[in-house]
């Protein structure tokens, strides 16, 4: 994921300098060294990690941070303050025009998923903030992105306008225009033509769209693999387009996150949306302060908060708490939040949300425990209605007919049992008013007691030595 390596050794830094008794110039510049070569080798660029790290000393070093009661907490801070300095001060937002028609023009380099960032801005302007919206096909260079548009408007049902790959992007937006007029559309987002690289004639074809449309934002979808290169993309696109915000994809891939940190601070162009994954769920608002959050190892409980409240089945999380809170807990349960975690994404995602959580994410294999899930999803499945509600009766002739149902061995069955019993206690201190400690948590994930984990199962250092053993 991006920023995991900056997160680590940020976090590392920042242990450094609040187990000293004392805030010192030295210890202050050791810790300056570690947050500057982890800045670096994220891929920053030097200027921006050379003013930020000269902008913390000198805060960090002022008579009020040195005499406060704990300065390794300011300096910590401090460094979460610039962070997000960098990210950009406030939330940016789309423009969106009191009265009449909003246009938005999606602009970038091909391969860097303008068209799936289109219909993902799309979707979240229908369903967040219920406008009507049309898409615009403009993309007649590659019509297999016409395609792809069109596919995403019906998966969405959001209306796609399209003239094909025969009438040029020009006169596809002029029609466009006249047709959302019509039927009177909130907004209308034109996905245009990309290219491998920068050239005169695609840039002429996106100058001659805007000065057509006269768009009220152009957001320019960057890719947060390729690293410093978007700081070059974003300079090139904003010089010729005055380019407004930026959209960066890709964030769930394996990038560094030097150049997000970097492209807000060199082209003064906020970034407005972040996608996590493929799907047209994976899209989130971009908020600078709770990334700030997420870099340092912080957690961001409020995002996760949103995306519960927007994905989950309210009502079947309630008839659970309830069922919890008067300290039941069956396999019935079990198997409604394995729905509920499957709408939320991935769990490795939700626990990197929670605050002390994110290292047992980081040993998490995300494929091991959806194979987990999937099989703990079968064995219940395989049990009669009163199995899944009375499990005390699950005796080794009940157990063989399941694990024969469900295609797996009787230990299997057995191990599902004990994750519900750990469940079932865990249940039973939050009904009587105890709340079990982190210690609890990280030994029911050991034993397989959280819901989709059996012992090591979402372990890479064990995915490691089975291979070994097989090889």
């Amino acid at each position: 994921m991006a920023f995991e390596s900056l997160s680590d050794r940020l976090s590392k830094a920042m242990r450094k300098i609040s187990g000293q008794g004392k805030l010192t110039e030295k210890n202050m510049n050791d810790m300056l060294k570690e947050v500057r070569m982890s800045l670096l080798e994220a891929d920053v660029n030097y200027d921006v990690v050379k003013n930020f790290v000269a902008d913390v000393k000198e805060k960090a070093l002022g008579q009020e941070v040195m005499e406060s009661l704990n300065p390794s907490q300011m300096v910590v801070k401090i460094v979460h303050d610039e962070v997000q300095t960098l990210l950009g001060e406030e939330d940016a937002q789309i423009h969106f025009k009191k009265q009449g028609m909003t246009t938005i023009m999606m602009v970038g380099l091909q391969g860097t998923g303008k068209t799936t960032a289109s219909a993902k801005i799309a979707k979240y302007c229908k369903e967040k903030l219920k406008k009507r919206v049309l898409l615009v096909a403009c993309d007649v260079v590659r019509p297999a992105a016409i395609e792809q548009l069109q596919t995403l408007g019906k998966e969405i049902d959001v209306e796609v306008f399209s003239l094909g790959a025969n009438v040029n992007a020009v006169q596809t937006a002029r029609q466009a225009l006249d047709y959302a007029n019509d039927r009177q559309k909130d907004l209308v987002i034109f996905d245009t033509a990309g290219r491998l690289h920068i050239d005169e004639a695609l840039m002429q074809e996106l100058s001659d769209m805007k000065a057509l449309v006269q768009p009220d934002e152009i957001l320019l979808t960057v890719d947060a693999m390729t690293g410093q290169d978007i700081v070059t993309v974003a300079k090139d696109f904003n010089e010729q387009l005055s380019i407004t915000g930026l959209v960066v994809t890709k964030l769930d891939g394996d990038a560094r996150g030097g150049g997000l940190l970097s492209v807000r601070s060199i082209t003064q162009v906020p970034v407005l949306f972040v996608s996590n994954g493929e799907k047209v769920d994976d899209l989130e608002a971009f908020h600078p302060d709770r990334m700030a959050d997420r870099i340092l190892g912080m957690g961001d409980v409020m995002t996760l908060v949103e995306q519960a409240q927007e994905r989950l089945d309210m009502e079947v999380q309630e008839k659970t708490a309830k069922r919890m809170q008067e300290g039941i807990f069956t396999f019935n349960d079990m198997l409604d939040q394995f729905g509920q975690v499957k709408k939320m994404g991935s769990i490795q995602n939700m626990m990197k949300m929670v605050p002390g959580l994110n290292k047992l994410a980081r040993n998490m294999d995300t494929d091991v425990v959806d194979s987990e899930m999937k099989r703990s999803e079968a064995i219940i499945q395989s049990m009669t209605p009163y199995e899944r509600d009375h499990p005390e009766v699950l005796k080794a002739s009940r157990k063989n007919r399941i694990a024969k149902g469900s295609g797996v061995k009787v230990a299997d069955v057995n191990k599902l049992i004990k994750q519900l019993e750990q469940m079932q206690s865990m249940t039973r201190m939050m009904s009587s008013g105890r709340m079990p400690n982190m210690s609890a948590l990280q030994n029911m994930q050991r034993g397989g007691g959280l819901p989709g984990g059996s012992k090591h199962a979402g372990s890479k250092k064990m995915k490691k030595k089975r291979k070994k053993k097989r090889k």
